[in-house]
């Protein structure tokens, strides 16, 4: 199965955790995004793997018109009923894939890719068709899961994440977005690294028991100087570990 294969079956049996799930729905990260993105009411935006719709919901208010795209019917499904109880009229949902996007050049004043470009089968194609389908000026937001510029750390959660989701292919350093981005005639406005203490639930919650046991054996396995790496600690009984994130505004030049 291609990564894009796995994304489709795991998503569409995950599908109404996400409609619901605290941190896909957070009004406050989601308020920062659309802060960041700095959104006119003239702008057509696309948002890129959208999942049950929050993000694009969320610059509804602030646009003319958002487009949702992404791979899996029920995903979006979940997507349109929400729409429907916001009485979103300006949102339209559909199927599509980041790496060959239904759209024509420069079709779009904003995109935005949130905690979802780790999953890209090709991230080099998935940024090639974001620039393509960009205005000039435009703008690109992206808030991802990523990763320490440490090799182990690099290695251990991108495996960790891995088992928690097989169509996970990669968490992406700061410095390779850095780059993505400066290769691409994308200018960088701002690159935000956030670390959060999280529960060892966040890598286990609906995993399959054969993963759920690997993650505990390459936990278990670890040095000293490595569980310090990731700060896996107890807390309140219950084992936390660092993870990393990214919040990334750019425009096209």
């Amino acid at each position: 199965m291609t990564a894009e294969d796995k994304a489709k079956r795991i998503f569409a049996e995950r599908a109404a955790f996400y409609t619901t799930s605290t941190v896909h729905a957070d009004p406050a990260g989601l308020a920062r995004l659309v802060a960041l993105a700095a959104p006119r009411p003239d702008w057509t935006a696309l948002d890129i793997a959208t999942g049950t719709g929050h993000t694009a919901l969320a610059l509804a208010p602030h646009v003319n018109t958002v487009i949702g795209i992404d791979l899996t019917q029920e995903m979006l499904s979940e997507a349109e009923r929400l729409r429907a109880e916001r009485a979103a009229g300006n949102v339209v949902f559909r199927v599509g894939d980041a790496h060959r996007l239904p759209f024509g050049d420069a079709s779009f004043d904003l995109v935005t890719c949130r905690r979802a470009a780790h999953h890209f089968s090709d991230i080099g194609l998935a940024m090639n068709e974001i620039v393509r389908v960009l205005r000039p000026g435009g703008r690109l937001i992206v808030d991802d899961r990523s990763v320490p510029e440490d090799d182990f750390a690099d290695r251990c959660l991108n495996q960790l994440d891995w088992y928690h989701d097989e169509s996970h292919v990669r968490e992406y350093r700061p410095s390779e977005w850095r780059h993505m981005l400066a290769t691409r005639g994308l200018s960088l406005e701002s690159l935000e690294v956030i670390v959060r203490h999280r529960p060892l639930s966040a890598f286990t919650d609906g995993v399959s028991p054969e993963n759920v046991a690997a993650i505990h054996r390459l936990l278990d396995g670890l040095t000293p100087d490595q569980r310090a790496s990731l700060a896996l600690a107890d807390v309140k009984g219950q084992p936390h570990l660092n993870h990393w994130y990214v919040l990334i505004a750019a425009h096209k030049s």
